[in-house]
């Protein structure tokens, strides 16, 4: 990963790596990995995190529809 710091700007740079971290998911991967997980606590999350995202897709699909 790459930011490049124009005139000067650290703290814009910053503000960029952070927003480009946070979208690939590194900070709730470190949080996740801060203690030990059972598998079947894993599995059982993971689960749950597709059951969210398939009924938020659900979500947005069927109020596309619904506007148009």
């Amino acid at each position: 990963m790459q930011v490049s710091v124009r005139d000067n700007n650290v703290e814009q740079a910053l503000r960029a790596l952070k927003k480009k971290l946070q979208r690939e998911g590194v900070f709730r991967e470190m949080k996740l990995k801060q203690h030990f997980e059972k598998p079947s606590v894993k599995k059982a999350r993971e689960q749950a995190e597709a059951i969210r995202r398939a009924r938020k897709l659900a979500r947005k699909k069927a109020q596309r529809e619904g506007l148009l």
